[in-house]
């Protein structure tokens, strides 16, 4: 945390609070938060802006951008309701645009998965969410929540 913002909210992100939905120009949110890891298109000129700050952070961020070029929400996206969102049989396309760049890939032949992970907090804990996805179809198989060593 950085402390609170003028309305008394904490600030998850430094420069947070010098962005306002609906205000905001995307050079503004760019000027802030740097050049996004990627960008989506979410059609008809609108888009979407992803700034992971694994793999040690513990937070993704989306930025809406509207098709004139307006902010129009931003959220941290490594929360247990997007988590919840992650079902078997999605593709890795799809936890890919809800969840971010995920913090590492693995693959386990013997198990015929690759598990990709991120970091988050879960109430004051670090843990780590994995998403399992079978090999021979690139598709969820399983989730699973591992416990940080050390912490």
């Amino acid at each position: 945390m950085f402390g609170c913002d003028r309305n008394g909210n904490p600030i998850e992100e430094f420069g947070l609070d010098q962005l306002q939905k609906g205000v905001s120009s995307e050079a503004e949110v760019r000027k802030i938060m740097g050049e996004p890891d990627t960008v989506w298109d979410d059609g008809h000129g609108a888009h979407t802006l992803e700034y992971p700050k694994g793999p040690e952070g513990v937070r993704t961020w989306m930025f809406a951008i509207n098709p004139l070029g307006t902010l129009i929400d931003y959220r941290q996206v490594l929360t247990s309701d997007n988590f919840s969102k992650v079902l078997p049989g999605m593709s890795q396309a799809e936890v890919r645009r809800l969840l971010g760049r995920p913090r590492s890939v693995m693959q386990f032949a013997r198990k015929n998965e690759e598990v990709w992970d991120w970091k988050y907090i879960d109430v004051h804990e670090q843990r780590l969410f994995n998403v399992h996805f079978d090999l021979n179809s690139t598709q969820v198989a399983r989730t699973s929540i591992s416990e940080i060593s050390g912490h």
